[in-house]
């Protein structure tokens, strides 16, 4: 596994993942904003469903002086991501199932300045994600801060989704044909690589294809943290399809 080209890798899921969502780095750039704004530049980060590390690189690029722990279940991205960052001090990596009540005596410390997720909770349904809210704000130091860029959608706007969808759909569409890999492809070759051959076979048996969870509002997901403990919490960024909502302890 020691000459595997990790970054390359990293680089490979990146833009599978860009492919769904052409603002992705702008995302990063603003959650990162945030953290800067509220929790200064030497915080202490939970990087959650962390899967490849991608929120650990850039918060490290960026803050040199920050700390992570990514915590995630699936193993072949984890091995991504611990190959990545193998030395690095300032990053621990920790595997757990966020649906388990008990995950969080896994973590190395007791609260975090910043606990920050992407593309990741709409996997759960609104029940284990309302009990994650919960976990999340017993974690959060006071004036910390939780941060979540997903697919929150609005039902009360079905032509507007429905447009956004056909437009974001076509996009995908025309890149398809130039040859960008999706979701399922970029998992075909992983699970030809030796190094992580393995890992592949056992993410599928825990996950299946795909998860079936909810994607509700941003007012529900403001709502659920309001409830949870946070203090304050809002989108602070969206896209017609996403949003990065942030919330303070």
């Amino acid at each position: 596994m020691s000459d595997t080209d990790w970054a390359g890798w990293q680089q490979s899921w990146d833009r599978q993942q860009e492919w769904y969502m052409p603002d992705r780095e702008e995302r990063f750039r603003v959650m990162l904003d945030m953290v800067e704004a509220l929790v200064g530049p030497k915080p202490r980060v939970l990087d959650l469903a962390c899967g490849t590390g991608s929120i650990t690189d850039r918060l490290l690029q960026r803050f040199p002086d920050a700390v992570s722990t990514g915590v995630d279940l699936d193993p072949a991205l984890l091995a991504i991501a611990r190959g990545t960052f193998e030395g690095d001090e300032r990053v621990a990596f920790v595997t757990a199932d966020l649906k388990d009540p008990e995950w969080t005596r896994e973590l190395p410390y007791d609260t975090y300045d910043a606990v920050l997720t992407a593309t990741a909770l709409h996997w759960l349904h609104s029940g284990p994600l309302t009990a994650l809210y919960g976990q999340v704000a017993g974690l959060v130091r006071e004036g910390g801060v939780f941060m979540n860029a997903d697919h929150m959608i609005d039902t009360a706007t079905p032509r507007i989704n429905a447009a956004e969808r056909a437009q974001r759909h076509a996009r995908m569409d025309r890149e398809k044909a130039a040859g960008v890999l999706d979701w399922a492809e970029w998992w075909a070759l992983a699970a030809k690589d030796p190094a992580l051959a393995e890992p592949t076979a056992r993410r599928f048996e825990i996950y299946g294809e795909h998860a079936d969870g909810d994607m509700p509002s941003a007012g529900w997901h403001a709502d659920t943290l309001r409830a949870a403990g946070f203090g304050e919490a809002r989108p602070v960024w969206c896209s017609p399809s996403d949003t990065l909502l942030l919330a303070v302890k």
